[in-house]
């Protein structure tokens, strides 16, 4: 029996990048021989365990065998007999089928070696083709690990995946497991270009793919593709360090112009509350968690109104707060803030400018939240108010607070 360090963790050592978790494969043992060292079996469908002291998971070697369509149709074949090499031949890519023994050799029976040095994503055998999530993981490592390309042998290989039908056997909970590890990525914009460019994108993300070649003004909007500015978008959302929620919020605001007619480009009025609609489909196709959800329906229906929020007077703020359940959630209404930043500086040439609308919005929510709204309405009820007048009765107050914020420290 022999222990080996595989997968992630030896290709992020060479890479010189942290290594979080470790990975180890053991050749020519069985599962009762690990039972007896006192590892710990929980791999339901693989021979997986835990290490008794380290708890690092611990896999036996194994193979596997295409019986259907789809990421759960395989045959798993674990036995004393498989070598190293046909382990490591099983795996998706060739920078994560190499081997450390516990001394240090690295076993690289498939170059991963040279394709870190070249900066290629390519996978290790045809048996790639059995798996599609394979293709998202692929898009999720050049989303990562920046500059590395995907090799033509490979992105054929995809290509024709995608034309047999096998990104459409994948289960939605998946799909949005992968995407979501993507969007939280260096340059979650690799990863959309590779789901894009070997035809995946269209049959999982349709909303997103039509909107390359869609026209917008290009006095607001440089870049003037509106595919080309989702992208730095999410590049922009990743460089500011947003959390997950504002990342898909940015990947969703703009899907309205998609449906939009020729007749009606560069300009697409009202494509907020479509935008709103498409935010709402993917989030039930992918079964998108519902904080997630929330903020991407706000920002779509809301951001121009947050880029225009300069020229609101109190009581538009007032509105806009309300719209956005500011009272109740000012936390998700900073990260509604953060992805309407993003909007606006992922854009062709305005990558550094300042966003003045954050601050201001988040000073006017400040104000309002200062306001003692039980004394407001103690005296509105002692004024003969009741019901919805005493609620305007607070929302003046508000909108007299917010006004004075604005307005500045007097002269």
């Amino acid at each position: 029996m022999k222990k080996w360090l595989v997968g992630g963790s030896v290709r992020d050592a060479l890479l010189g990048r942290p290594v979080n978790d470790h990975d180890w494969v053991v050749v020519g043992a069985s599962p009762q021989e690990l039972l007896d060292l006192g590892y710990l079996p929980v791999g339901k469908d693989f021979p997986v365990f835990l290490h008794p002291q380290t708890h690092e998971e611990v896999a036996l070697a194994r193979t596997e065998r295409k019986t259907a369509p789809g990421y759960r149709g395989f045959a798993v074949h674990a036995h004393p007999d498989v070598t190293l090499e046909e382990d490591l031949q099983r795996r998706d890519l060739t920078i994560n089928a190499m081997a450390q023994a516990e001394d240090g050799t690295i076993v690289d029976p498939y170059n991963g070696r040279q394709d870190l040095a070249d900066r290629v994503l390519r996978h290790v055998s045809p048996a790639f083709a059995e798996d599609p999530v394979r293709i998202l993981r692929l898009a999720r490592f050049a989303a990562r690990f920046d500059g590395f390309t995907v090799a033509p042998e490979t992105e054929a290989l995809m290509e024709s995946m995608v034309a047999a039908g096998e990104v459409d056997a994948l289960v939605p909970e998946r799909v949005w497991q992968e995407l979501a590890r993507g969007l939280m990525e260096d340059r979650p914009s690799r990863m959309f270009e590779v789901l894009r460019g070997c035809g995946a994108l269209a049959r999982l993300l349709p909303e997103v793919d039509c909107l390359w070649g869609v026209p917008q003004p290009e006095a607001h909007h440089p870049e003037v593709d509106t595919g080309v500015h989702l992208m730095m978008v999410l590049d922009t959302a990743a460089r500011l360090d947003a959390p997950l929620t504002v990342r898909f919020a940015c990947l969703g605001h703009d899907l309205g112009k998609g449906t939009t007619r020729p007749e009606e480009w560069p300009r697409h009025i009202a494509h907020e509350a479509r935008s709103v609609r498409l935010v709402k489909q993917v989030c039930e196709r992918l079964r998108v968690p519902n904080e997630c959800r929330e903020v991407a329906e706000t920002v779509a229906r809301e951001h121009g109104n947050v880029h225009r929020s300069e020229s609101l007077d109190a009581a538009a703020v007032v509105r806009l707060l309300e719209r956005c359940d500011a009272w109740r959630r000012p936390e998700r209404f900073a990260e509604v803030l953060l992805a309407c930043e993003c909007d606006a500086r992922g854009r062709l040439g305005r990558e550094d400018e300042p966003y003045p609308q954050r601050p201001r919005l988040l000073s006017a929510l400040a104000a309002a939240q200062a306001v003692d709204t039980a004394s407001v309405a103690e005296a509105a009820i002692a004024q003969g108010r009741q019901g919805p007048a005493i609620a305007d009765a607070i929302r003046a107050a508000r909108v007299q607070a917010i006004a004075q914020a604005l307005a500045g420290p007097p002269a």
